[in-house]
């Protein structure tokens, strides 16, 4: 026994290890039969990875798997890929893999495709992409053609697993997207009459002409299916389908004939509770429905009969049917009662273009509020023609309170209506205004919103709208949001197209503010958190891009950063996401102020470009708010009065919609009407002081000062401008850049006389009234930074070459050589003998210094002089003497 046990066991082992081997074996000839097969059967270019054979895994039939199958189009489609799987395995008879190429068809049994995608694609001339078999030679025969075929086809079973379909038809404008696809059927294809059972359960959206008909709906589908292959009848025998959780039993056939394929399908819910309603509205939305109690009937019927062809398709005539009905979710506070709908698709013509949607009654209550509406729908493929009435009161805030819908954004307020409007999408479109026909009213009350596009929410405290044909007036519109309030009348042009389409709001309105803050209306570029609140201060604010309008405003006080501006009054035109601002006056700085230009938002950095004008501006309240003022003129801190002024700026801004002072470029020209200096206020003006003690900056003549400015690249350029101290002029020019550093000169005249006492007493000896003209230019080199300024002067020199002059023409006199010696000498101190500036320059505290530590030049030269005089005298006198 245990030697028989040993035997059985040897051979199970080799049988064991033969179904191993043989797969090697046969490795290269299943490859070929592939390949075969293939060649033989498609036209397109076809690719996979891998093919191998298992007789263990289907035992005892054979089991072939082909992996990562990747086929792809030739023209008018080349290089498009048609399909793809991740694994394709067949099962057959072992027997069936000894076949030669020469005889019977190989037989296969049942076919598994896991992880498919397939493209399914008619292009605009009528091509498709699918159309991939070989055509057979016409000059061939039936026994050769069937000779040709490589495989035939006795399946008991097939299955479709974790896959996905797309079929685009661009002449037809129709999508179809079918994901999560899991089909499974089984039943004898080989008899000419049998019977296939099939499971389906799969995702699918369809749209045609850019509407969406079915949104990702959940679809299963059980269907037993009689096969008449003669005559290629396929009849749905027991069958069970589901849209979303509404059960829908069906009946009926399809039969392929010359022009296309014949359908008589009748359907309908199997029961007529008003659950059936909600079940045919996508889970997601209506959330469990098992334990909602309801009352009222639900009935869905249809036919479907007639041909599908290239300029057919079979006639309609489905309705939708509801009688006092009412839902009550468990875990929510209100009921929706006195439900009825009427409802109805039709097409009695057989042509695409006739079908159309009648929604003769769509009523409901919640609480006291009655909503009553109808609509008809033609025209569906083409240009959408639509005519609807709605008619009621709705609390907003009841919506959520009823239904388990979750709102992205905050809504709440009472609407109250009574419209009738008529239009086409096409007018929608293009904005033909006058197609759109709008006759009623809609008033709405304590409304709040919430957007993306809004930094905080919308409460409308009442806004009362007539819709007119063409357009629709707003007659009254009192809002607050943020700290910001409105009251606006005026004209809406596309309120339809807004509201059903992505088209943009469009109209002109009158809009008076108490208190208007501009952050308060612009939105993040990136997705908020909380749509509730106000949009983060790091993120970037944008000009809301659904607006196309024109704004006449007029604001008692706008805030806009830290500057509060009064009486604005202008015109905003708002359009791709740029504002324009037109005549743009306001009270601010004790002045008037003008602004005309642009601002940008549309490009992922903001841009500007203004133009603003400045009319007896308060300088120091001006300088001290305005950041981009104390930038172009840092100096003017220090300045008391008016200023006149007209800048022109362009550059970008930064996430607090403020200029980028590195990116500004322009030029102001400015006009200063002041009297007034405190050196306190300044560094720069103090070290001024300091460097030149002759100097009291406080008395500065400020009066009529005009100056040009120009600034690029974050630097700022001053064009030589004048001013005067008593009768000292002064001519500054120079420039400073944003970062805070500075690089000017100020050269002051100066007279003779300020220059010290023994300059003056040189001039009194010379006694000449051209002497007392004499001027020195001092130039005073200012760099360093606004808060640590460097100041340094040519004063020290200037001073030693003019005593050195003014002792030389002393001398002269004294020693009598000659007027014209004399003249000559004046001249040239009187014409400004420029090469006494250039000398090399020292600091103001250094000047101090020398003064104190080196021999006193005026002195010195006077002791010269005093000393000649002296030697002159005493030989004058011996002279006598002898």
């Amino acid at each position: 026994m245990k030697k028989a046990l040993k035997i059985l066991g040897i051979v199970i082992l080799i049988v064991f290890l033969l179904l191993l081997a043989i797969p090697f074996a046969f490795q290269s000839q299943i490859k070929d039969m592939v390949k075969n097969f293939i060649n033989q059967n498609l036209n397109a270019h076809v690719e996979f990875s891998d093919v191998s054979l298992s007789l263990i895994r289907s035992f005892p039939q054979a089991h072939v798997n082909v992996d990562d199958l990747v086929i792809t189009n030739f023209e008018p489609f080349k290089d498009e890929t048609f399909a793809t799987a991740k694994n394709i395995s067949f099962t057959m008879s072992v027997k069936e893999l000894f076949k030669k190429a020469d005889e019977d068809p190989i037989v296969v049994n049942s076919i598994t495709v896991d992880e498919a995608l397939l493209t399914l694609k008619t292009d605009k001339f009528g091509n498709t992409n699918y159309d991939l078999a070989k055509k057979d030679d016409a000059t061939n025969n039936t026994d050769s053609s069937t000779e040709s075929s490589s495989f035939s086809f006795d399946i008991e079973d097939y299955s479709i697993n974790s896959s996905a379909l797309t079929y685009l038809d661009e002449g037809a404008n129709t999508e179809i997207y079918v994901t999560e696809l899991n089909h499974s059927g089984k039943g004898t294809f080989s008899a000419e009459t049998s019977e296939l059972d099939t499971k389906t359960e799969a995702n699918v959206s369809l749209s045609m002409d850019s509407t969406k008909y079915l949104n990702n709906n959940h679809i299963k589908l059980d269907a037993l299916i009689g096969l008449d292959l003669n005559n290629q009848k396929y009849t749905f025998k027991d069958n069970k389908g589901y849209i979303n959780q509404l059960p829908l039993e069906f009946k009926g056939y399809v039969q392929m004939v010359d022009e296309g394929q014949e359908i008589d399908i009748t359907f309908e819910n199997p029961q007529s509770s008003f659950k059936d309603f909600l079940a045919v509205i996508p889970e997601t939305y209506s959330k469990n429905i098992d334990d909602v109690e309801t009352s009222g009937d639900f009935k869905v019927s249809g036919v479907i009969k007639g041909l599908v062809s290239e300029t057919t398709i079979p006639t309609l005539d489905i309705s939708i049917l509801s009688n006092n009905a009412s839902f009550k979710y468990p875990d929510l506070p209100k009921r929706v009662e006195n439900i009825t709908i009427d409802t109805a698709i039709k097409n009695t013509t057989g042509n695409v273009d006739d079908t159309f949607v009648a929604i003769n009654t769509l009523n409901f209550k919640i609480d006291q509020d009655v909503f009553k509406s109808s609509a008809t729908i033609k025209n569906i493929t083409k240009n959408m023609l639509v005519n609807a009435n709605l008619d009621g009161t709705l609390n907003l805030n009841n919506i959520t309170k009823a239904y388990p819908i979750e709102l992205e954004n905050e809504l709440s307020g009472i609407l109250k209506g009574n419209l009738n409007t008529a239009f086409d999408m096409e007018a929608i479109e293009k904005n033909q205004y006058e197609r759109i026909k709008n006759n009623g009213s809609v008033t709405v009350s304590d409304f709040i919103f919430s957007s993306e596009d809004i930094v905080n929410p919308i409460h409308i405290s009442k806004a009362d709208v007539t819709f007119n044909p063409g357009t629709v007036s707003l007659n009254n519109f009192n809002a607050k949001t943020g700290e910001s309030d409105l009251n606006a009348t005026g004209t809406i042009k596309n309120l339809i197209g807004f509201l059903l389409s992505d088209k943009k709001l469009q109209g002109n309105f009158n809009v008076n503010s108490n208190y208007f803050a501009v952050s308060d209306f612009m939105v993040a570029s990136s997705e908020t958190e909380d749509t509730n609140k106000t949009t983060p201060a790091s993120e970037s604010l944008k000009i809301p891009d659904f607006l196309d309008c024109t704004i006449n405003a007029n604001a008692k006080t706008v805030v806009y950063d830290n500057l509060n501006l009064k009486d604005v009054k202008g015109a905003l035109v708002i359009k791709d996401q740029e504002a324009k601002l037109q005549n743009l006056t306001s009270s601010i700085f004790d002045g008037i102020l003008a602004v005309t230009g642009n601002v940008s938002t549309k490009a992922d950095i903001p841009t500007f470009n203004l133009s603003l004008g400045a009319d007896s501006f308060d300088i120091s309240k001006s300088f001290k708010d305005l950041h981009l003022l104390q930038s172009l003129a840092p100096i003017a801190k220090a300045l008391q009065g008016k200023l006149n002024t007209t800048i022109n700026l362009a550059g970008s801004l930064d996430n607090e919609f403020s200029p980028k002072l590195s990116s500004i470029s322009g030029d102001a020209f400015a006009e200063l009407l002041t009297t007034k200096i405190d050196p306190k206020e300044g560094e720069l003006l103090s070290k001024l002081e300091g460097a030149l003690n002759f100097v009291d900056f406080s008395k500065l003549n400020l009066n009529d000062i005009k100056a040009q400015l120009k600034f690029e690249n974050g630097n700022v350029t001053v064009k030589p401008f004048k001013l005067s101290y008593q009768d000292i002029g002064i001519e500054v020019s120079g420039s400073h850049s944003f970062e805070k550093t500075m690089s000017y000169n100020a050269v002051f005249n100066v007279p003779a006389k300020y220059l010290g006492s023994d300059v003056n007493r040189l001039i009194g000896k010379i006694n000449d009234n051209d002497v007392n003209k004499i001027t020195i230019p001092v130039t005073a080199n200012i760099t360093g930074s606004y808060t640590s300024p460097k100041v340094s002067t040519d004063l020290t020199s200037g001073v030693s070459n003019l005593t050195k002059q003014l002792i030389e023409i002393e001398k002269q006199k004294l020693l009598n050589s000659g007027k014209d010696k004399v003249n000559d000498l004046l001249g040239n101190l009187l014409g400004g003998d420029k090469n006494t500036t250039n000398e090399t320059t020292k600091d103001s505290t250094a000047t101090k210094t020398d003064t104190t530590t080196t021999k006193d030049p005026v002195k010195e030269g006077v002791k010269s002089l005093l000393n000649g005089l002296i030697k002159n005298r005493k030989k004058t006198d011996s002279t006598k003497q002898q």
